[in-house]
């Protein structure tokens, strides 16, 4: 049964092993556009259902070392790639790992390579976090340019959605979701048509 964190509750100093699942560069699936996707390991939210069980686990994989770093920054700084997406596992419980990737990857290519993740969190969850005095996980969504967020919910499931698994999860803006104080999605996501719909999701014979 997927779990629900009290605020405080769940935290990367006393979790995270600072292991990585799997590293996938050039990929095209996890955002927009070319993409290195890093996947960090271990997630207690259990999620029935989850794509990536293995990762649980916070002892799944391997050791995050300079010559992953090494290589994750010279495949971000080819031309074609557009960003770094983070998956997991839970980056909010792996910040050890993410936050120096992003923090080499702000230092050197600034804005102009976006960063989306993928967490088990509510954008809300996070602020609450954030609030609590949890200076990595207010670090870490500081540095995100998007945001998908909430628990993967089998009853839910939807695959027609664009980036996420379950109609309750969101793709949000974060830098206006920050500045508002609350969740904004994130223009121009567009989920695909089902099978047998017309363009306006209406049935067709």
């Amino acid at each position: 049964m997927t779990r629900t964190p009290a605020v405080g509750q769940w935290r990367a100093s006393a979790l995270s092993q600072d292991r990585v699942a799997d590293y996938q560069p050039f990929g095209m699936v996890d955002g927009e556009g070319v993409r290195c996707s890093l996947y960090v390991s271990g997630c207690p939210f259990a999620c029935d259902g989850c794509f990536n069980e293995a990762a649980w686990s916070f002892r799944y994989g391997v050791p995050f070392d300079d010559a992953l770093a090494d290589r994750i920054a010279a495949d971000l700084a080819h031309e074609a790639v557009q960003g770094l997406s983070l998956l997991g596992g839970e980056p909010f419980l792996g910040t050890g790992v993410c936050l120096r990737v992003v923090r080499r990857l702000r230092a050197e290519h600034g804005r102009a390579k976006d960063v989306w993740c993928w967490t088990g969190y509510t954008f809300e969850e996070l602020l609450a976090e954030v609030a609590d005095g949890q200076d990595d996980k207010a670090e870490l969504l500081s540095e995100l340019d998007v945001l998908v967020d909430g628990r993967f919910e089998l009853a839910q499931r939807d695959l027609t959605l664009a980036f996420r698994g379950s109609r309750n999860q969101r793709v949000l803006d974060v830098p206006a979701s920050l500045a508002a104080g609350r969740a904004v999605p994130r223009a121009g996501v567009v989920d695909a048509v089902p099978v047998g719909a017309g363009v306006d999701g209406v049935a067709v014979p």
